[in-house]
């Protein structure tokens, strides 16, 4: 992530997450399981005229707030998702258009499933560091579905996060200390061509998906630079639901107190390619300047980036800039189980 001795930072980020919470025990009371052990409290679920684009703009628009900086000198749109709203048409235009970006800047679509938001922040950090750019905007979001009665169901939420990235300076909050990827054809999580629901594979989802490809990832950074996982102040890992990252930590060695800062999906469930994401903006709403954060996203299919992310002495004043991530996990509306399926029916059937 660095062209020479030049670091890529995040000068301004921003998130949004839905008013509509549905709680767990709801939807195992509308298909009978009342007493399984839910994977979450509750999620978030989007309003009906919410969708990724919509949510992607509200959470943009808090990151470039905290940047400071006219949207026209944004170079890059990068929009990481899985859920965009046509199936044949970019997301990433619609999203530069709302936020007065265009025409003059690169415009991409990226697919990772949950991954995509973090491979969209390196890409972009990557036109940034090549001086190819000035400015670059990158996004993770999703409104995700699962089908009625799946496992899915329970934690398929919602959720946006989005990143102004610029060459690090004394403006940036945090800066990007280096980046590594693991990926390999893990067929864990996959949607076919005109299937409104993705279909899953339960005995890959663990061992050989989620845990495999984010321990390498992480290994690997490690690796890379020298540094052992004692060096880091906070992790963020993916959350699919609340086991996954805590067992995901114990394997590291790192302890709970450095994971339960970022650890959301309790609250607010599994935001795909925001989720990792969201994470980090819980953690820069708290950290210090000076401190290390390590963030490992996961995507089914699969693949996980591991970033080490250093924050900077601007962090404490300008994070004031814009509602911190608390203000949206606290306003929240609960809904019963046929108001949500009806919300979500109409996201999936547009």
């Amino acid at each position: 992530m660095a062209r020479g001795d030049h670091k890529v930072g995040i000068i301004g980020y921003g998130a949004y997450i839905p008013r509509y919470r549905i709680r767990g025990e709801e939807i195992a009371k509308a298909w009978g399981q009342e007493h399984r052990k839910l994977p979450i409290k509750e999620k978030s679920v989007p309003n009906i005229d919410e969708d990724s684009l919509t949510i992607a703009v509200e959470a943009s628009c808090y990151a470039i707030k905290m940047a400071n900086i006219d949207s026209s000198e944004i170079g890059a749109v990068y929009v990481g998702s899985e859920s965009p709203p046509y199936a044949v048409k970019p997301s990433a235009t619609v999203l530069a258009e709302a936020l007065g970006i265009t025409p003059e800047l690169i415009a991409i679509d990226m697919e990772f499933a949950c991954r995509a938001g973090t491979t969209a922040l390196q890409s972009v950090a990557a036109l940034v560091a090549s001086g190819y750019i000035r400015y670059g905007l990158a996004v993770g979001t999703d409104t995700a579905q699962g089908r009625p009665s799946d496992e899915l169901e329970y934690t398929a939420a919602s959720g946006a996060a989005a990143f102004v990235l610029s060459e690090k300076s004394e403006e940036t909050v945090a800066y990007i200390e280096d980046s590594y990827s693991y990926v390999t054809d893990t067929p864990d999580f996959w949607r076919r061509d005109t299937k409104r629901y993705p279909m899953h594979a339960f005995r890959f989802t663990g061992k050989p998906a989620y845990f495999k490809h984010i321990y390498n990832a992480v290994k690997g950074l490690l690796n890379k630079t020298g540094l052992t996982i004692d060096d880091f102040n906070y992790v963020v890992f993916h959350q699919p639901n609340e086991k996954f990252p805590i067992r995901m930590a114990k394997m590291l060695g790192v302890s709970y107190d450095k994971l339960k800062t970022g650890l959301l999906s309790p609250y607010i469930g599994n935001t795909y390619a925001a989720a990792s994401l969201i994470g980090l903006c819980a953690v820069l709403d708290k950290a210090k300047p000076g401190e290390r954060i390590l963030v490992a996203s996961f995507g089914s299919g699969a693949g996980s980036d591991a970033l080490s992310i250093i924050t900077q002495d601007s962090l404490v004043e300008k994070r004031n800039r814009r509602p911190d991530i608390y203000t949206f996990i606290n306003r929240k509306t609960y809904i019963d189980y046929s108001t949500y399926l009806r919300y979500t029916r109409s996201i999936t059937m547009r």
